[in-house]
């Protein structure tokens, strides 16, 4: 009912209404549908899990929780999904598919931007569904609980129960954690009212597609590497797509404004999104099953099932690419049926995957899985040389398809640059690709390989990722080529030109770069890490602590160069005599730690790499004392780009003065020097009346 009196009154602004319009479209809240489909998803989900109930109980070998939580757990597992999905798309719709009110139309002032009435409907539903996901998840924990040791829900309902669900139990751990996330993610949601806040939530909401990665047959036995990655990776397209249609759906039946740019920039989302799916869905697959067992077995049926509707799916984007956008001015609706057809579609999907977590997988192909296997998801036989590194790959799918796909863009960028008859430098370009395909070699090598097994390894990576990658990548100038290869948008319709031009006057982005916070958070991420044991155990222990380590190396070592020597704009950067300054502090305390490393007599992780029975016996506390020669000696080899660098800008502001002095004399004769000259005769004079205060 608000939706529809919102729409109304904000184009009644721009046109009368009239009788004959009175009797077109009129705007539809999308309430009811996007409940419809998470029940839906919720059904599909819970009705599989009772169907296979008797099996997937007797293989796990625990006794019957009863029938509520047989089907609720699923159920509401489901729904959490469909729910995350809509508020990641609705902040999606928010902040890219929903043109911004742009203060006097000026693209200039999109950092400023507030948002549109749709724009509120949209960020109000992300938020709204935010809480709903909090609420499910809260449901999960004692529903897990009941599920894995066979009590009732009723029995489970008690403090001892709850607390041992809380304090041991993984998966109910994981959805507490899903369950903060989303909390947080509703209130800055509900407090975000700008077009940049929009922008900051949408990303922070992907966060919760986090946890849901550490549960489930991924995580466990071997390739669990390429397990979770891939469980990762999947669950976040899954979001984007699921997510994406449903607040384009929302958008359209609210006849809000601009449908056919909305349309076209999903498409774009929906297309690599489905392309990502596919991929991912066929690693985790063929982890868990081999080809023999997708018709003998009920694991097998059900990634058939799902892939068969995967197919559906690609044949009704099809569809809408072939007939429903073309038609989209002329027939609107037909677009918006077709994509309700398709959610559903999704969300039976979704019931299906969630059915999945339930359902026993096929005895492994290697039940005789050594320790290295099950803790690190591949063998390492050999201690590391210098050539077996360079000959061992084993593809990062996480790291190594990021590197991929930044260099991928780059080059996309760099093409529509060249169209648009721009020139851009070819040093910036081998410095971009430098740093993107060599983290893909990297992480993939034989370098990346070792960094779980040993110490020296993890802190040669960590040097690679926190120092040597960022600093090519900031290189490159990412920013610049961006805001030179789109065009800027007509009034009011700001593109990714005008996007990355807004970038350069965040706020947000103005405090992370100011030099006290940049080189405070680009020294705690390593102090804490290597002066607090639990935390480095934790960090190589578990995969995803393995997984989020390594993005705190990237994004922290990014931000810490972009402020120091940086092509790009920022909204505020220091004199180069400041940063060099600060160069020569921070470096110091950098080196330090690894000298102290060196020197550490316990030994970091100790319990988990005994654990490893690494067939060469190293020595762990002579491995940890090359870690610290690794950070000590590693992090001068990037000082020279930086120093070169910074010296030369010296030089140029030095000179690019100079040469305003000499304009500025040019013009007036030289006044200043006369000035001078005239002071120094007075003193020497005798006369300090110059210097005296007025």
């Amino acid at each position: 009912m608000h939706e529809e009196k919102d729409n109304a009154s904000s184009q009644g602004q721009h046109a009368p209404v009239t009788a004959v319009a009175q009797s077109g479209p009129r705007a539809q809240s999308s309430r009811l549908l996007n409940l419809s489909f998470v029940v839906f998803a919720g059904l599909v989900g819970g009705i599989i899990s009772l169907f296979f109930l008797a099996d997937s109980l007797a293989a796990l070998g625990i006794p019957d929780p009863g029938r509520i939580t047989t089907f609720g757990l699923p159920f509401f597992r489901a729904a959490a999904w469909m729910l995350m999905a809509l508020s990641i798309g609705s902040f999606m719709a928010s902040a890219f598919f929903i043109y911004p009110a742009v203060p006097d139309k000026d693209n200039d002032q999109l950092i400023r931007a507030g948002l549109t009435v749709d724009g509120h409907i949209a960020a109000r539903t992300g938020a709204w569904a935010a809480v709903g996901t909090a609420g499910v998840s809260l449901l999960e924990v004692p529903l897990v609980m009941s599920d894995l040791t066979g009590t009732p829900i009723a029995q489970v309902l008690n403090p001892e129960l709850m607390g041992m669900a809380v304090g041991q139990i993984a998966a109910s751990q994981v959805w507490l954690l899903t369950a903060g996330i989303a909390a947080l993610v509703s209130l800055v949601g509900f407090l975000a009212r700008t077009w940049a806040g929009q922008v900051g939530v949408f990303f922070l909401s992907l966060l919760l597609t986090v946890p849901l990665g550490l549960e489930g047959h991924s995580a466990a036995g071997g390739d669990h590497d390429y397990g979770t990655n891939s469980l990762l990776l999947h669950l976040f397209f899954i979001m984007l797509w699921v997510g994406g249609l449903m607040g384009l759906i929302a958008h359209g039946r609210r006849l809000g404004p601009d449908m056919d740019v909305a349309v076209r920039r999903y498409s774009s989302v929906a297309l690599f999104s489905i392309v990502a799916l596919a991929a991912t869905g066929v690693v985790n697959a063929f982890i868990r099953v081999e080809l023999s067992d997708l018709f003998s077995t009920r694991y097998g049926l059900l990634v058939l099932s799902k892939a068969v509707l995967t197919v559906v799916l690609a044949a009704v984007g099809y569809v809408h690419r072939s007939i429903t956008i073309p038609q989209l001015k002329s027939s609107p609706r037909l677009f918006i049926r077709v994509s309700i057809v398709e959610v559903a579609i999704m969300a039976a999907t979704v019931g299906v995957a969630i059915s999945m977590g339930r359902t026993p997988p096929p005895p492994p192909r290697d039940p005789n899985l050594n320790a290295m296997q099950i803790l690190v998801g591949y063998e390492l036989f050999d201690a590391p040389t210098f050539s077996n590194v360079w000959t061992m790959f084993r593809f990062d799918l996480m790291f190594g398809s990021l590197g991929l796909v930044l260099a991928g863009f780059y080059l996309y960028a760099l093409w529509r640059l060249k169209r648009r008859g721009l020139t851009w430098s070819a040093e910036r370009t081998a410095w971009f690709l430098l740093g993107s395909l060599g983290m893909t070699l990297i992480l993939s090598n034989g370098i990346g390989l070792y960094m779980p097994a040993l110490y020296s390894m993890h802190m040669l990576v960590h040097m690679i990722l926190s120092m040597a990658i960022p600093l090519c990548l900031v290189l490159g100038a990412p920013v610049t080529l961006m805001m030179e290869a789109f065009e800027p948008g007509a009034p009011g319709k700001p593109t990714l030109h005008d996007a990355a031009v807004a970038l350069t006057k965040s706020r947000t982005l103005r405090f992370l770069t100011h030099p006290a916070v940049n080189v405070l958070q680009f020294l705690t991420f390593l102090y804490v890490l290597y002066l607090f044991p639990s935390f480095y155990e934790v960090a190589i222990s578990e995969h995803a602590g393995h997984v989020i380590m390594n993005w705190v190396f990237l994004i922290s070592g990014y931000i810490y160069y972009w402020e120091v020597i940086g092509p790009d704009p920022l909204p505020w950067r220091a004199p180069t005599r400041i940063r060099l300054a600060i160069l020569f502090f921070s470096m110091p305390l950098h080196l330090f730690a690894g000298v102290y490393l060196m020197q550490m007599q316990s030994i970091l992780g100790l319990e988990f790499y005994e654990s490893l029975n690494l067939p060469w016996d190293p020595d762990l506390v002579k491995d940890q004392r090359t870690g610290g020669g690794v950070s000590w000696g590693f992090g001068q080899f990037p000082l020279v780009v930086v120093f070169g660098k910074l010296f030369i800008d010296w030089l140029r502001e030095d000179r690019a003065q100079a040469r305003r002095y000499d304009a500025k004399a040019d013009v007036d004769g030289d006044a200043d020097l006369e000035s001078y000259n005239a002071m120094l005769k007075q003193m020497s004079e005798g006369d300090d009346a110059g210097f005296r205060p007025h």
